[in-house]
């Protein structure tokens, strides 16, 4: 049978002697290669069509999908295009599928001057607006959400929405700016006390160095940059992964998916114009920061204390380079987070702590002593060069928590992304006897069964397995499969729900020399294959549901692959072979009962609930007044929220948990290695999900 690369090549090599013999001829006028779009085009779907887990049938419907994927991304924030404009376009909503098919590009063409016009257009209204004060008396309101807002029907309407989001902005930077000089004159600090009117106009003066720094941005972006934001809306019309990479794009997602960059390490995405923080880098200096999370939009860049650049439309790799910095200096992250609040992130951006991606192993004491296992990703050396695998490497932790004489086991899959697919297979294995751990299928053929084939049990005593939201891919399987053999408790909120793989495909490779006139073409990347539990059922959109589910602020939060534009589907297959664990003494309803006692009758736990209901009722309010003193007593409300669930967290009752011996005779000579397990044994010692988990071994599970 051929690979799925190979046969990818002889689909678009098949293609390219279709296009050379075809209705068109290609030719080149002076550096700029005639055809070469169409070219891109074709094959590009050629490739979706045949390689893709599930093709999609390029009719109007789909034709209204990519329109709408596409103008959510052209206008996300509806402060260029008009009514009419949109009008004008979507009279082309159904013809998109039609011109794909002809290698046409009259629809892209369209919008693409549209936008650029409507750009040059609205760039003096920022001058014009920022030139005067505002007035902060009136009693009016700004809608923040885009989605709510609807196209302004005239260039009148259009400035008054940019009067509106410029004062909004003036008015944040304004209360910051109050804020900080009365903060530094309570501590005494000598500071120039400026009025509430000199403050505002240096609040305007400084927003309006930021969008002429937008606009120098925006007019640069060219026709290339937007075509291939249009390829991408189509692409995603077959599932949110997968995407076109243009040369220069898939050149930084290979930096950054090496890690090795001096930065900040965290992927981001450009979802409809923002930049989308998409998956935290274990041991690099944002997971090691710990405030910058998944979800979180980036609004704005700052160099330590310099000004902050707006990033907001601007395109992913500028923002890349504004965030990438030498080791040691400060970056400065406006974020937006999921429930709509603003946080600023200070990153001191550094190399990637390799340690800190590995298995890290401790020991609780209480009645009994229970062993502790964090996985920040399941790592594997692909290349054979003498790296670490992340399955043998918590094979060795066991070993070692054993010997120290465990009564349990917590493994903690919190906020791991995935990684290794065999290591996930591997660690199953250290639970169970022998037998299946997980199923993939392509589109096309049966489903493959991965098993754990050595009968050989490292640890049969009770074990727990800790996940929520940010547990994605590789985590969902292992969990999904010590649910499925019965063989662990599931503690935390649901997971991530991501149960597709993708692979790459460089086109310059697929096509033969005849078009190397043409190239560099850029890269595909397909989602080609589904994960699927030994129960048959998909990880995909519903992820894994926890045995025991505990307050968690995401939870009540929009957040994971259901959330996504065009997700796969959930769908079941056919169970595999499998026997529940031998060793089986779990009475899921009882634990499940005990620990929802103990859940009602823990403060924090209940905070949390509260948090979580508090801020999703905020993030669904996203109407912001731009009176002044209104806008501060909301601010205020929502700092003592918040200032109350801090203070509150110092009442959690405090674990006593060490580090290994041998591990601490490790790092004893490396002061920021233990500097570091300073702040490990921190966080672990008043972490209420761990505090569960533990009751759950101790009193639960014997």
């Amino acid at each position: 049978m051929l690979s799925l690369t190979t046969r990818i090549k002889i689909i678009v090599s098949v293609l390219a002697v279709v296009l050379l013999t075809g209705s068109f001829i290609l030719y080149r006028t002076s550096d700029v290669p005639e055809g070469k779009n169409e070219i891109l085009i074709k094959a590009l779907l050629q490739g979706l069509n045949q390689g893709h887990y599930r093709p999609e049938k390029i009719d109007d419907s789909f034709s209204k999908k990519a329109f709408g994927l596409y103008l959510d991304r052209l206008d996300y924030n509806k402060k260029f295009l008009l009514a009419s404009d949109v009008a004008q376009l979507r009279k082309y909503e159904t013809a998109i599928d039609d011109q794909l098919r002809e290698g046409s590009y009259e629809f892209f063409d369209m919008s693409a001057a549209l936008i650029e016009q409507r750009v040059k257009e609205t760039e003096g209204y920022y001058k014009e607006i920022l030139a005067k004060p505002f007035d902060f008396g009136t009693d009016e309101a700004i809608e923040l959400e885009s989605k709510k807002l609807s196209y302004a029907k005239d260039r009148a309407a259009l400035k008054e929405e940019w009067r509106k989001q410029l004062k909004y902005q003036t008015l944040v930077r304004l209360a910051d700016m109050q804020k900080d000089q009365e903060q530094a004159l309570a501590k005494g600090e000598k500071v120039e006390k400026k009025t509430f009117e000199q403050m505002e106009k240096e609040a305007r003066e400084k927003l309006t160095k930021n969008y002429k720094d937008l606009y120098d941005r925006l007019n640069k972006i060219n026709k290339e940059d937007r075509r291939a934001t249009f390829i991408n809306a189509v692409a995603n019309v077959y599932d949110p992964h997968t995407g076109y990479f243009p040369p220069k794009a898939k050149s930084d997602f290979d930096i950054n998916f090496t890690g090795r960059l001096e930065g900040i390490g965290a992927s981001l995405l450009e979802v409809d114009g923002n930049i989308k923080v998409n998956e935290i880098v274990p041991g690099s200096p944002s997971y090691l920061q710990g405030d910058l999370k998944p979800g979180d939009v980036i609004q704005k860049v700052a160099q330590g204390k310099d000004e902050p650049v707006i990033v907001m439309g601007m395109r992913i790799d500028d923002a890349i380079q504004l965030i990438r910095g030498k080791k040691g200096t400060e970056v400065r992250l406006t974020v937006k987070k999921p429930d709509g609040t603003i946080k600023v992130v200070p990153i001191i951006r550094d190399v990637i702590v390799f340690e800190e991606t590995y298995a890290q192993s401790a020991l609780i004491d209480g009645k009994e002593k229970i062993g502790y296992i964090k996985l920040p990703g399941f790592y594997a050396d692909f290349e054979r060069n003498g790296g670490r695998n992340s399955g043998a490497d918590v094979k060795a932790e066991v070993e070692k928590l054993k010997a120290a004489g465990m009564k349990g086991l917590i493994l903690d899959l919190r906020n791991n992304g995935g990684g290794s697919l065999g290591d996930a297979v591997e660690m199953a294995g250290l639970f169970i006897d022998k037998g299946p751990v997980v199923q993939v299928k392509t589109a096309s053929g049966k489903a493959i069964v991965l098993d754990d084939r050595d009968p050989k049990v490292q640890y049969d005593g009770p074990l727990t397995i800790l996940v929520n939201a940010n547990s994605a891919s590789a985590s969902e399987i292992l969990a999904a499969a010590m649910q499925d053999y019965k063989r662990a408790v599931i503690v935390g909120s649901p997971t991530y729900g991501k149960g597709t793989v993708q692979q790459f495909f460089e086109l310059d490779e697929a096509l033969p020399a005849q078009f190397n006139a043409y190239k560099p073409f850029g890269a595909l990347k397909l989602t080609t294959q589904k994960f699927y539990r030994i129960n048959g059922g998909t990880t995909q959109l519903r992820g894994v549901t926890p045995d025991v589910i505990l307050p968690d602020a995401y939870s009540y939060m929009e957040f994971g692959e259901k959330e996504q534009d065009y997700p796969l589907p959930f769908d079941e297959i056919t169970p595999a072979s499998y026997k529940t664990w031998m060793n089986n003494k779990l009475n899921i309803s009882k634990v499940q009962a005990s620990s929802k006692n103990r859940i009602a009758q823990n403060k924090s736990f209940a905070l949390i609930k509260e948090s979580g209901e508090r801020l999703k009722k905020q993030s669904e309010n996203t109407v912001r007044s731009l009176q002044f003193e209104k806008y501060l007593a909301e601010e205020k409300k929502a700092e003592a929220e918040a200032k109350r669930y801090e203070e509150a967290q110092k009442e959690v009752p405090v674990l006593n948990v060490s580090r290994l011996p041998q591990d601490l005779k490790l790092i004893a000579n490396d002061t920021a290695q233990v500097a570091r397990n300073k702040e490990f044994l921190k966080s672990l010692r008043k972490d209420i999900y761990i505090e569960e988990a533990v009751a759950i071994i101790q009193n639960d599970l014997k």
